[in-house]
């Protein structure tokens, strides 16, 4: 059963696409990646993203070992650094390939499942990390998705996402779709889905804020 989240409205969508146009950008964004898995491996295999980690991790109140969803797990490396840290991360994806890689170099539950068909257990979660992926997710889908992740959160639960921020522009980028949003407008989609801001930082650490394409936030799902 979903939980309902905390009253509050929604930006309007950048783009409004029929379901067709809605497949079409989801399917297009995942075989660019599938076509693309052992050279994006090889690409960002050795990213350090040691200061998301430890934004998520610092902040959730549980008990340790934490139970992590990392939603667009790719091929597996951050789901890697959790398992090293001793917690009990399940990863996600919607890319086959990016799914099997995963499973291989972690050896952890990985679910394969498009953002736009998730079917997440209810309050399973003490953590959720979205590293440089919700932003595939269309505007008008953006509600419903971070609905599905609050619900799977537990009461208290923690949520990270980092996204290419960018001026309110929804578009291909290539074969892949993306949304990019200010963090004005990303607050507004999060705390829509009744989530409570914890902080909010531009990456990369230490350069001019137009130099720092990256926007990390965090957020607390309320407790009962």
């Amino acid at each position: 059963m979903s939980e309902e989240p905390s009253a509050g409205e929604s930006p309007a969508p950048i783009e409004s696409l029929d379901e067709g146009e809605l497949r079409q950008a989801s399917a297009s964004t995942i075989a660019h990646y599938d076509q693309s898995a052992e050279s994006f491996w090889q690409g960002t295999k050795d990213h350090d993203v040691s200061q998301n980690v430890e934004a998520l991790l610092r902040h959730i109140e549980s008990e340790s070992p934490f139970v992590i969803l990392d939603i667009g797990c790719g091929p597996g490396r951050d789901l890697k650094t959790f398992c090293d840290l001793r917690h009990a991360p399940v990863g996600l994806d919607g890319c086959p390939s990016f799914v099997q890689m995963a499973r291989e170099h972690t050896g952890v539950e990985v679910l394969h499942q498009d953002f736009l068909a998730l079917d997440l257990t209810a309050s399973r979660f003490d953590g959720v990390f979205a590293n440089a992926v919700l932003f595939h997710v269309p505007t008008q889908e953006l509600p419903r998705v971070l609905g599905e992740l609050y619900a799977a959160l537990k009461p208290g639960g923690v949520f990270f996402a980092s996204n290419p921020r960018g001026p309110d522009l929804e578009r291909y980028n290539g074969q892949r779709y993306g949304s990019y949003l200010c963090l004005e407008t990303w607050t507004q989609y999060v705390t829509a889905a009744g989530f409570s801001p914890i902080e909010h930082y531009f990456r990369p650490p230490g350069l001019p804020r137009d130099e720092q394409p990256w926007l990390a936030s965090v957020w607390r799902k309320p407790r009962e």
